[in-house]
């Protein structure tokens, strides 16, 4: 083992250590920036309900994932106000980004989706009206009525004011590239509004190998499902259609990063690729951004850091389902100039969600 790959290891379980023990320093990061968390998650009672009555009815149609939520999880998530607030306020988050809980309204027939989408929207304009400084929020749409989600988007970014739209990846097992899906893209790029491409339990066809081990949830199915989601995008020609498209992935990239190089060579080296006017890696530089949610280790983000450059990656936490304290401990250490941290944490999200 060379010195290079023992020091990286090193590294790796010293920043775990800490990690899990909380102890983390906040070096100077500086305190003239504001802290905004860009994956920040929540719902409304009435989806909540939806979804149960859904599940009582149907129990096969949502994967058990889906659907278990401790009480106090459930509180967490429908809270816009004080409590959330607190929680902030403890972990020193200036600001959140709230989307949609997974699977949203997606789940749903077209009517019922869109009513609740309509509705959830409303909710999160009322909070972000009570709480200007505190709160911006992201559209809830369901794509199962291509149309009538586009105007959606439209309604609730220029009429609410909602600074883009979160999509829970795949609709009925199936992903944007499909050209039925392409009006959602369309008025995305009109309003010059960004799409957070956030995952959900894999569609139906990858389902079957990640039944074993709760594969199919965040310990990997999540990801695996919206990297897929991703480089369907990036291999579809989607990009040379909507050039100004702005899409958001968390957990540092979903892995995508990592493959840039992969994707590069095999798709320009072997016969039967589709063809694309320019590399997958050059897509995802122009077309993309990565937020850091729920994956606070600094390998990956210091990895993250050399291939995007700061100006790529947005700071975000995964509230409730992951430690706000731990995050921002976690920013505040990390190995990056100040000027670079203060671009990650504030200047990459006001540009991407013109907050």
């Amino acid at each position: 083992m060379d010195n290079a790959r023992r020091a990286f290891l090193r590294n790796a379980a010293l920043a775990s250590a800490a990690l899990a023990a909380g102890r983390l320093s906040a070096q100077d990061a500086g305190s003239d920036f504001t802290r905004i968390a860009a994956e920040e998650t929540f719902t409304i009672p009435e989806v909540l309900e939806a979804l149960a009555d859904l599940v009582a009815r149907d129990p096969d149609s949502v994967p058990p994932y889906a659907t278990i939520l401790e009480p106090e999880m459930s509180a967490a998530l429908v809270d816009l106000g004080a409590g959330r607030i607190a929680a902030m306020d403890a972990a020193r988050i200036d600001k959140q980004i709230l989307g949609i809980w997974s699977p949203g309204v997606q789940v749903f027939g077209a009517s019922q989706g869109t009513e609740l989408a309509r509705l959830a929207n409303d909710r999160l304009a009322e909070a972000i009206r009570r709480h200007p400084d505190r709160f911006a929020g992201l559209a809830t749409i369901a794509p199962q009525d291509p149309d009538a989600a586009a105007q959606e988007i439209e309604r609730a970014v220029s009429g609410l004011g909602l600074n883009g739209v979160l999509i829970n990846s795949h609709t009925n097992n199936e992903f944007l590239d499909q050209r039925k899906y392409w009006p959602i893209l369309e008025a995305a790029e009109a309003l010059q509004t960004p799409i957070y491409l956030h995952p959900r339990i894999p569609p139906a066809q990858m389902y079957g190998a990640l039944t074993d081990y709760t594969l199919y949830g965040a310990l990997w199915g999540f990801g695996i499902e919206a990297s897929t989601h991703a480089v369907r995008l990036l291999m579809s020609g989607v990009f040379e259609q909507f050039p100004q498209l702005t899409i958001v992935l968390g957990h540092m990239g979903e892995g995508v990063p990592f493959w840039l190089s992969r994707l590069d060579v095999i798709s320009s080296s072997r016969p039967g690729m589709p063809s694309t006017a320019r590399r997958p890696s050059e897509y995802f530089m122009d077309n993309f951004v990565i937020v850091t949610s729920a994956m606070f280790w600094d390998p990956v983000l210091t990895f993250c850091h050399s291939v995007l450059g700061p100006e790529r990656i947005l700071f975000g936490i995964d509230y409730p389902f992951a430690p706000s304290a731990v995050a921002t401990r976690w920013m505040d250490a990390a190995p990056l100039p100040a000027a670079d941290k203060r671009m990650i944490y504030q200047e990459n999200a006001e540009r991407v969600f013109s907050l």
